[in-house]
Formats: structure tokens, sequence, C-alpha cells
């Protein structure tokens, strides 16, 4: 299994500034976001890590954060369709201020987990693929190797909610900033050694 995952979270991109959801929508990272993955990229490669390989989200603001690693690093980047975001299908591109409002979008999340809006997902639906991706990616390298995952806000609050509480419901308390830095192990008692840094930003 790897050392550690180094969980990335995509650079700025303008739905972040206007407070708007865009879990499927494939957005551009905006100037301040492509920045932020320059410095990210910066910060890992100062580091005394053993990468092995850098895995992204298909989305493009994934994508092009990682290669901004990839760059630096000089590593190749692994497209994982499983890292995408959360969708909420019809709902996307609702501001968050309305989301409960109009449509009780997260009153409903705390009281049903399964449920999902017309044509998009349930938060239960999103940690059973996101725990087994991350299973998936750790369980191909070996102890002495650390791996960079690219991936999303909400879809890897999921995880790290299921893989350290075992409840999928608690994923606002694992909420990062863009271009942020979070170490996961994954082993027989799952943990964090950092969260959320973003000191080199």
């Amino acid at each position: 299994m790897a050392r550690q995952l180094i969980l990335i979270r995509h650079g700025q991109i303008q739905a972040n500034v206007d407070g708007h959801w865009h879990g499927s929508t494939d957005s551009p990272l905006n100037r301040t976001g492509r920045s932020q993955a320059k410095r990210v990229a910066n910060y890992l490669s100062a580091q005394t890590l053993r990468n092995a390989a850098i895995y992204s989200s298909p989305l493009q603001r994934c994508q092009k954060t990682a290669d901004s690693i990839a760059s630096k690093l000089k590593l190749p980047v692994i497209t994982e369709y499983d890292l995408r975001e959360y969708s909420i299908g019809v709902l996307e591109g609702t501001p968050f201020a309305d989301l409960d409002k109009d449509f009780q979008f997260f009153t409903r999340l705390k009281s049903n987990p399964e449920y999902a809006p017309d044509d998009g997902e349930s938060i239960v639906s999103v940690a059973s693929r996101m725990v087994p991706v991350f299973e998936r990616i750790n369980k191909s390298h070996s102890e002495n190797e650390d791996v960079i995952i690219v991936s999303h806000g909400a879809a890897m609050g999921i995880a790290m909610a299921t893989l350290l509480d075992s409840k999928a419901t608690r994923w606002s308390d694992y909420m990062v900033a863009n271009c942020s830095v979070s170490n996961l192990v994954l082993n027989t008692n799952p943990h964090l050694t950092i969260y959320n840094h973003t000191e080199h930003l």
C-alpha cells in the first residue's frame, strides 16, 4: 500500500467565487486558480516525498491543476473517472444560498443520505465510488511511495467522512480550500497527517 495519499483540491473556478454548485459542470480554472495550481506544484516539489504518480478527476479544473503539478514533478497524470465531483443533476449551477431556500437540498441530505436530485447522485452513491477508488489507488502502490490525487471538495469530503468517521453525512466537517493539501494514510486505522494545508497559497 502507498505510504500516503496526498489529496489536492483543484484550483479556483468562477463558480467558487460566485457561490454556485458546479459538481459535474466542467468549468475552467480562473486566473487565481491557475496561480494556485502553480503554487501547490512548487510546494509539492519542495517536499521530501517519494511520488509515484498523479491521479486526477476527468474534469478540466482538476486536469489543469494536475498538469501544473506533473510539469513540476515530472510525473504522469492518470485520469480516474470515479474521482469526479458530486453531481446534483438538475440543480447544477444553483447558488448555494438558494439550494436550501428553494429546494430544501441540504435539509434533505441531513435526513436522507440516499436523496438524489433528478439526474444527480446521492451522498451514498458518491461514497460508493470515491472510497473504492481511494483504496484501489492505495493498493496499487508500494509503502515507499506517496501518491497525489487531484479531486473535488465535496467528493473528497464525503470520502474522508466515510473513511475516518464511517459516516458520509459528516462530509461538511471535511471541507477543504482550493489547492489545499491533505495527507491521508489508509491502513488498519485510516487517519490524516495533514488537513487543509494552505500556507503555500
